[in-house]
């Protein structure tokens, strides 16, 4: 979770009504308490509540998940599920159609990378407030969420009060990111990442292919690939190709 953000005190001081003349009194009365009225009770706006509650989308591809959300949403009487999602693109159409507050997403969808349609809603609605819900607990899919625009990042193992209380927080402008996956960040700050090429090499590793394919899909030197897959041993730390693969499975970095 993020470290609270300080702020300053601000007192407020009242002026007691004994102490004002009558003027000024009825002035700072709303009409239904001005003097000479015999109703005293402000009437209630009908439509308040609904303006004052955080309105959210769920995208998720598993059903039985989203009924989970809708339940616990369903007991807070600050929020309301506006609508649920299990496409990337339903998501867009659901968005244009609600302008929901929040935007809870998961990044393990069938038809478009996560971090993809992240990126998609984000291009489209800049200003949207989207919480990564997933299972994805690399620190890598971490950096590629928040790069990529997400307000935060919660794992589904989240207890139901935890993520009612960091949607509030993102609702309130904040950052958040579980307290685990903010550590695992934390373990890899100032190491050398791998570059784009180099993912897609070992990516071509993990597949099965020799250096030999991987040079031929690539379109480069045989040599050129070694020299990859050494700067990716040492950057990853691992002595050989099977460990870097399970060590960049393992953060995120690449997906079997």
């Amino acid at each position: 979770m993020g470290a609270a953000v300080p702020f300053a005190l601000k007192r407020s001081f009242t002026i007691p009504e004994q102490h004002a003349g009558p003027e000024r009194i009825d002035k700072q009365r709303p009409p239904s308490m001005k003097a000479g009225t015999q109703d005293s009770a402000i009437s209630p706006d009908p439509e308040a509540a609904d303006r004052t509650r955080i309105r959210i989308l769920s995208l998720d591809s598993h059903p039985l998940f989203r009924e989970g959300i809708a339940r616990i949403i369903s007991e807070e009487a600050d929020m309301e599920l506006v609508s649920q999602a299990s496409t990337v693109q339903e998501a867009i159409e659901q968005y244009r159609e609600h302008r929901p507050d929040i935007m809870l997403m998961e990044t393990e969808l069938p038809e478009l990378d996560g971090i993809e349609g992240l990126i998609a809603i984000r291009a489209e609605f800049p200003a949207t407030r989207i919480i990564v819900l997933t299972s994805c607990d690399g620190d890598a899919d971490v950096r590629r969420a928040l790069k990529a625009g997400a307000s935060g990042y919660l794992l589904k193992n989240t207890p139901g009060t935890e993520l009612l209380q960091e949607i509030r927080k993102v609702h309130s402008g904040q950052k958040v990111v579980q307290a685990e996956l903010a550590a695992k960040l934390v373990e890899h700050i100032g190491e050398d990442r791998l570059s784009a090429r180099e993912v897609e090499v070992l990516t071509l590793v993990a597949g099965g292919n020799r250096n030999r394919d991987i040079a031929e899909q690539l379109c480069i030197a045989e040599d050129t690939v070694k020299v990859h897959l050494r700067h990716i041993f040492e950057k990853v730390g691992a002595k050989d190709r099977t460990e870097a693969i399970a060590i960049a499975v393992r953060r995120g970095i690449i997906r079997l």
